[in-house]
């Protein structure tokens, strides 16, 4: 009984989770003290339990549903922040906000320990003892370097230094040739730290980028001018824009959230030597109202993790938040340095911040007026399904192969608008589409704590996808949507003629016949259709790889008969030119083994 379990609560940090009547997981929370902060909800009414006076509307409307609790206890605060933020991640409750945009954004590094560094791109933090990092860049990453490396005749691939002889790049001026010595490191440091200006310039970049797009223009190289005309969009493609620099070289970030009634918006500013090299925001849904504490809270612990390279020590926050310290000792440990979180009052800090807010709030109204239709759609496909709110973000899930032969799989992302960044391509091993069906699915469930799950799962498929799906799900302890859909059948076969072939949706509840006309049908049709030529395309891209490797290993003397037995056994041509002298005798016998391991040897030294 709820009663119960609320007057045996231990006084110790932990986390809680609340359940609805037919067990559905409604909210995960932290506490320092479990008594004090879940009692905190409730009032004793005789002998009911009712939501406790001055809770927000959206914690009053949780608290009705809550029949039920369970806790785990840990040892400090901290780890309770630590462990509710995993915890949300993985099993979507109902009442939380759930941030899906934590992707640590690509930095460009310098390694200055080399003799004749390189600049680089990387999303992770790097190994070594004199990294430099410069960024982070949300967009334009690769525009930056290729700007740079034009412009400055510094060494262009990783393998020129190792070549020690003088390349095409020497011979047109785009390198001094170190490979040969042909240059100091004093003087080809001095080319490093020119780079390093223009990188941390943002109006510099686009000066450089203007003046060589108007010298190929005038040489009449107009295609190459075209290509530098795309760059400069990109490289100008900062969605919050600031005319305020700031007199000192401060570096740091900047976060602001605001919400409407629907949706959240996170705006993130990071300025870099006084100057603001890029900036990003995201949306969130809001279902159920919002605290702009618990979306700080998350999104933090979400952005500043292990794999971050930060480069400074200052976060600023347009609002006051609870937590500040321990969150600022969390992100410490995470990023390896001293990290300090502020709300700036006064001063150059607080116009950026009042900036950022500005921005999020035309960002929601934006948002709302494009998305009107497409909301209107997706709230009349979660009735149909009888899911709770609006369905904000699907993934849709296909898979192509010839005859069980490259089996691979594709899941597509859509929010309002296909999230193309977040596509992603499974190779798979399994022959039967059944299998290769539960293969994708269970690799996305195993990436449900870095990836959240979504609103919708949408399957290109009938009743078997749809079952195979529920089980994996209700394996995991996760709830998501389940919708397939697939072609009407005949006397077990698809109807495929002109004007017969129709669209069938099967949910958890039975099909669904909907006429051709109707925009729900029209929606998950296109959603169906970009996933199949995602799938398709990749696949048409690994039997073309398949058939080049192929054909290289028969060159060497391994026919089609022993591939086929290979790959038998390996799964696959990469792991079949790392095949060892023991695996292969052991497949075909001492002497057959042996011969194949030396033309596989001779393969790799080509």
């Amino acid at each position: 009984m709820l009663a119960d379990k609320l007057r045996s609560l231990p006084d110790l940090p932990g986390v809680y989770h609340y359940f609805d009547a037919n067990g559905r997981l409604l909210y995960i929370g932290k506490a320092k003290s479990l008594k004090k902060r879940v009692r905190s909800y409730f009032r004793f009414d005789e002998d009911r339990l009712i939501p406790a006076p001055g809770l927000s509307s959206r914690i009053q409307k949780m608290v009705m549903e809550v029949a039920d609790l369970t806790t785990i206890i840990v040892g400090s605060e901290h780890d309770a922040l630590i462990l509710e933020n995993s915890l949300i991640k993985q099993l979507k409750p109902k009442y939380n906000i759930l941030l899906r945009d934590d992707k640590t954004y690509p930095y460009i590094y310098c390694d200055m320990s080399e003799p004749y560094p390189r600049f680089e791109i990387t999303r992770r933090v790097v190994k070594g003892g004199n990294i430099r990092y410069y960024g982070p860049f949300t967009s334009g990453a690769k525009e930056i370097l290729q700007t740079i490396y034009e412009r400055f005749p510094l060494v262009q691939k990783k393998s020129c230094l190792k070549g020690k002889k003088r390349c095409l790049f020497f011979q047109i001026g785009r390198c001094l040739g170190p490979c040969e010595e042909g240059v100091s490191t004093q003087e080809y440091s001095k080319l490093v730290q020119q780079a390093e200006e223009l990188i941390n310039s943002p109006a510099r970049l686009r000066e450089a980028v203007t003046e060589m797009m108007m010298r190929l223009a005038s040489e009449e190289r107009y295609e190459e001018a075209a290509i530098m005309r795309d760059r400069l969009k990109t490289l100008e493609n900062i969605s919050i824009q600031s005319t305020l620099d700031l007199a000192n070289t401060d570096n740091f970030d900047l976060i602001a959230v605001e919400a409407d009634e629907v949706r959240v918006c996170i705006v993130r500013l990071f300025y870099r030597h006084g100057k603001l090299v890029s900036s990003a925001h995201h949306f969130a849904q809001a279902r159920h109202g919002v605290e702009l504490d618990e979306v700080y809270r998350h999104a933090l612990l979400g952005y500043y993790t292990q794999d971050t390279p930060l480069t400074h020590g200052k976060i600023y926050l347009a609002h006051k938040i609870a937590d500040m310290d321990e969150i600022a000792q969390i992100i410490s440990q995470h990023c390896g340095r001293s990290v300090k979180l502020l709300m700036p009052k006064v001063g150059e800090k607080r116009k950026l911040a009042d900036l950022a807010i500005t921005n999020a709030l035309e960002l929601l109204r934006v948002q709302a007026a494009l998305k009107a239709s497409e909301e209107k759609n997706a709230t009349k496909l979660a009735e149909l399904l009888g899911v709770d709110g609006a369905i904000e973000r699907i993934e849709v899930f296909d898979n192509s192969h010839i005859s069980g032969n490259v089996p691979v799989g594709s899941m597509i992302v859509w929010e309002g608008e296909f999230r193309k960044e977040e596509y992603r391509h499974y190779n798979l091993t399994h022959s039967d589409e059944v299998s290769q069906m539960r293969e994708m699915l269970t690799r996305r469930i195993e990436r449900f704590a870095t990836n959240p799950p979504p609103d919708l799962w949408l399957l290109d498929g009938g009743a078997v996808a749809l079952q195979i799906a529920k089980e994996l799900l209700d394996s995991a302890g996760v709830y998501i949507a389940i919708a397939a859909i697939a072609k009407e059948k005949d006397q077990g076969r698809a109807k495929r003629a002109k004007g017969k072939a129709q669209d069938l949706l099967y949910t958890l509840s039975g099909s669904i016949k909907l006429p051709p006309s109707d925009p729900r049908l029209q929606l998950l049709q296109r959603l169906r259709d970009e996933a199949h030529r995602f799938a398709l395309s990749y696949h048409r891209h690994q039997r073309t790889k398949q058939a080049l490797q192929s054909s290289i290993l028969q060159a060497h003397g391994i026919g089609p008969a022993i591939q086929k037995k290979l790959l038998s056994y390996f799964g696959g041509f990469e792991a079949i030119r790392h095949a060892s002298i023991e695996e292969l005798r052991q497949i075909f016998g001492e002497k057959r083994g042996t011969a194949i391991f030396e033309a596989l040897q001779t393969l790799d030294e080509k």
